[in-house]
């Protein structure tokens, strides 16, 4: 779809071009604009728009202002491409830095630089209208259930290497097959970087997006959900680390008695599990689905912390009979405890509100003026004490 929409857009550009423009070259930039201008979602062509146009006006001037004085030759050019990408530093186009200096180029190339220059102006400037006018009528696909999807994908493959953990734990552990673990949580960063690009994606497609309302309470549920996914992927990590080290010190050995092995293997799948129902939780748009999972999320923390409690009184029946790495069994229900505290209900509403009233007082510290217009349409009365 993507595709398809950029090959229209800049075909549509290009045809526009040539009935607007009386020039003898083929206005190439008009297709070349629209093609980078449509982007995935309405918010980034807006922004890219505004950038590439910014980019060659201002190569453009560069190059009207040397070709008054100089020529082109070797040394002309090196000093135009020197201006133009130290200029480009200051005029906030970001990655169109070298856009400035191409424009340049090709305009002090040419011999009417005068007609030339500004033909190309007029025809990045029809690129970007068309590309913008293509993503207001055909408005973009709004990117939420792809990233809610990657959310669940990660939380799922957590979920497996907590039960593949949690069934080694029942039987001989050699330190290699441990350490294996620990390189499977730590690669979750790779997958954690995923989620988060897609995230992204997904919050530029809510942002002026009409078809969406409650854009900026979407983007924070989903990223506060990956917050907290991201630092129980963290704990997991320093989980498969303690359970490294007791493999270190047991080589010869089970790592737990059979009783408490089981116990283990039994709450690592609770929390296992739990992983997932917040996961569902989070990714859910529609208030029946939410009520269903919420429910779920409760029973399985329940669940969980119930298998905590019995888990916890078999190690330390162990620890009181051979006191040996006690420490090490200490941590690893303390990391239990950190995963579970994070996906509490309470600690999870208590994160969204604040998220939300740090957003709203940015934006009203930002625009101030702008936010009272829009509490006044509204019919709103703005809270003088946001900090209750």
């Amino acid at each position: 779809m993507q595709t398809v929409r950029s090959t229209a857009a800049a075909t549509i550009s290009y045809v526009v071009a040539l009935q607007l423009l009386e020039s003898q070259a083929p206005p190439l930039t008009a297709p070349l604009t629209a093609l980078l201008v449509v982007q995935v979602t309405l918010y980034s062509t807006l922004t890219t728009g505004v950038r590439r146009v910014n980019s060659v006006v201002v190569g453009v001037l560069i190059a009207i202002g040397f070709s008054a004085l100089v020529g082109l030759s070797w040394w002309s050019l090196g000093l135009i491409i020197l201006a133009s990408l130290t200029v480009g530093r200051f005029v906030r186009v970001d990655e169109f830095v070298p856009e400035v200096a191409i424009s340049a180029m090709l305009v002090l190339g040419v011999t009417q630089v005068a007609d030339t220059a500004w033909d190309r102006v007029l025809e990045t400037l029809i690129g970007a209208v068309v590309g913008l006018l293509f993503n207001v009528l055909l408005v973009p696909p709004v990117w939420v259930e792809a990233a809610g999807d990657s959310i669940e994908d990660l939380a799922r493959r957590m979920r497996l290497l907590l039960l593949r953990i949690g069934e080694e734990l029942t039987s001989h552990t050699p330190v290699e097959r441990a350490a294996a673990r620990l390189h499977e949580a730590r690669r979750l960063d790779n997958d954690i970087a995923e989620v988060d690009a897609a995230l992204r994606q997904a919050e530029d497609s809510l942002r002026f997006n009409p078809r969406v309302k409650e854009g900026l309470l979407h983007r924070i549920v989903l990223r506060t959900g990956l917050d907290t996914l991201e630092i129980c992927a963290v704990v997991l990590r320093v989980l498969a680390r303690t359970i490294t080290d007791l493999a270190k010190e047991r080589r010869e050995e089970d790592l737990f008695s059979h009783e408490v092995g089981v116990a283990l293997e039994e709450l690592l799948a609770h929390v296992a599990d739990t992983l997932v129902s917040f996961a569902v939780l989070v990714t859910t748009r529609t208030s029946d689905s939410a009520d269903a999972a919420e429910e779920r999320l409760t029973g399985e923390l329940a669940a969980a912390r119930t298998s905590r409690d019995n888990a916890a009184e078999l190690l330390l029946q162990g620890v009181q009979r051979l006191p040996r790495e006690w420490q090490l069994h200490g941590a690893l229900l303390t990391e239990v405890d950190r995963i579970l505290d994070e996906l509490d209900l309470d600690h999870r509403s208590r994160r969204l509100m604040e998220e939300l009233d740090r957003h709203t007082r940015e934006r009203r510290e930002k625009r101030p003026r702008l936010s009272a217009l829009r509490d006044w349409v509204w019919g709103r009365t703005p809270r003088k004490n946001s900090a209750r």
